[in-house]
């Protein structure tokens, strides 16, 4: 068995100040229609947990999840735009 007493001090040595860094802030404001869209989904499901779906609340969940399917679409398109060498 290897043991992994040496190579704590690497993993510790660096303190975490707590802040996201601006790459993760930039990375969080690009997904957030995605996170937005998945939270609207999300409320629609809990709205209906207790209580029988009606047509109105079938259509509102079929609604969320087009636009979680179209904001999951346009961050991948984004994301394939910014990336050269790959193929999109």
């Amino acid at each position: 068995m290897k043991s992994i007493a040496a190579l704590q001090a690497v993993v510790t040595a660096t303190r975490f100040d707590g802040e996201p860094t601006n790459g993760e802030l930039d990375a969080i404001e690009t997904e957030m229609p995605l996170i937005l869209a998945e939270l609207d989904l999300l409320d629609a499901e809990v709205w209906m947990l207790d209580r029988p779906a009606t047509t109105l609340d079938e259509r509102r969940i079929r609604r969320a999840r087009n636009r979680v399917l179209d904001e999951r679409r346009d961050l991948t398109n984004r994301a394939g735009l910014t990336q050269s060498g790959g193929a999109a």
